[in-house]
């Protein structure tokens, strides 16, 4: 059996534009992605921390800085918004025991405070 668990977290990034005609993904700032090793592609859900909506989409590499939501996700937040970005991965139970997802904790700037 796998379970379904939390690979990968940035907690609180402000999304920095939106941008609606777009094939569709959030830009995400490089540093970031390597930080909590997520790579461009990856499936990822976003929660939207100031409007309660969540999503899936995949990641792609942005600019420093950047958390850009693209195409439809676009219209699921705006600029300012505090958005929670998850990975997961599968595994077995025992694999799931010895796991521990990295996470990090961001300022309003979308740098890292801590990790």
């Amino acid at each position: 059996m796998l379970l379904t668990i939390l690979k990968s977290k940035l907690h609180m990034a402000a999304v920095t534009s939106c941008e609606l005609y777009y094939q569709g993904s959030i830009a995400i700032d490089p540093k970031l992605l390597k930080a909590v090793g997520i790579l461009p592609n990856e499936k990822v859900t976003v929660l939207n921390f100031d409007n309660g909506q969540r999503f899936e989409t995949y990641a792609i590499e942005g600019q420093k800085g950047e958390i850009g939501l693209r195409g439809p996700a676009a219209k699921l937040g705006k600029k300012g918004d505090r958005v929670i970005i998850l990975s997961y991965a599968l595994m077995t139970p025992l694999e799931a025991k010895k796991h521990k997802p990295r996470i990090a904790l961001l300022n309003g700037k979308n740098r890292i405070q801590s990790e």
